[in-house]
């Protein structure tokens, strides 16, 4: 197990609480599957407080860079946050209450030459190592197979995993590509370090930190914001795609997601996406 953060017993409680469980779960399947299955539906995954501090240009650490400020956030507005404050957070969670857990690596390949990009979890159980994912949120843990292709079935939220070329390819969809794409296992270990480090390093370009992407369970959709629209994944796996004026967004925000409404307040409006620094796009730009 990675070195994990710490969290205050009492702050743990009130985590467990807010997540609809009594007591902390069993540590075996039945018990991730109960703390996974309730953060898909009550922890999104967004970029809330990161547009609110990079539009203020604000200083310091990244909103949810600790977990502790992670959860005294969701506890507050009930927002979430990226993959490397989500992760982080559910990581260090999961190792309080008991579970053989680490921070894994991967790179979400919306272009095939991309580099490591995203945080995640892996949980040892029994001998196998199941994925728990902040970001994806697909409600059951996914086994990692040494052979056979895994997934989790289910129209909305559902994902496939296979082993290829010596590494875990995990097939999802995100609210802005709905055809999908994979999230490649780059290593299964990382430290609580490194996520702070590539945490801090998306202030330069992250698509995160210029619009709206919110993402949840709720009921049998998967419903959220990306790139100016209402998305939904319904429960037979259809999408339902509306753009969204600022009025609109919020109420989204504030009663599908239920996000607090003091902070929806103070989110600022999209900007567009730029290219990265590094590309060849922004290069022709100059």
């Amino acid at each position: 197990m990675t070195s994990p953060e710490r969290l205050a017993p009492d702050l743990v409680e009130r985590v467990l609480d807010g997540l609809g469980l009594s007591r902390a779960p069993a540590i075996d399947l039945a018990g991730l599957r109960a703390i996974y299955r309730a953060w898909c539906r009550r922890v999104p995954f967004d970029n809330i407080r990161k547009r609110i501090h990079m539009g203020a240009r604000a200083a310091g650490a990244l909103p949810g860079d600790t977990a502790e400020d992670f959860f005294e956030g969701w506890l507050k507005f009930r927002t979430g946050g990226t993959c490397w404050a989500g992760n982080g957070a559910l990581c260090t969670l999961l190792a309080m209450v008991g579970f053989d857990v680490r921070r894994g690596i991967g790179t979400m390949l919306a272009r095939p030459d991309l580099l490591p990009n995203h945080g995640t979890v892996i949980v040892e159980l029994e001998g196998r190592a199941y994925v728990v994912d902040a970001s994806i949120l697909y409600s059951e843990p996914l086994l990692l197979g040494e052979q056979e292709i895994t997934a989790v079935e289910h129209p909305a939220w559902g994902v496939r995993c296979v082993r290829r070329e010596g590494l875990w390819h995990i097939h999802w969809r995100p609210l802005h590509a709905p055809a999908g794409f994979e999230c490649r296992i780059e290593r299964l270990s990382a430290t609580a370090a490194e996520f702070r480090e590539r945490h801090d390093q998306t202030r330069e370009w992250s698509p995160f930190n210029y619009e709206l992407h919110a993402r949840l369970i709720r009921g049998e959709a998967l419903v959220g914001v990306a790139m100016g629209q209402r998305v939904a994944f319904d429960a037979s796996g259809g999408v339902d795609q509306r753009r969204l004026s600022e009025d609109a967004r919020k109420c989204v925000l504030i009663d599908e997601l239920g996000i607090s409404e003091e902070i929806v307040a103070r989110l600022p409006p999209d900007t567009p996406t730029p290219p990265p620094p590094w590309s060849r796009s922004a290069a022709l730009r100059q």
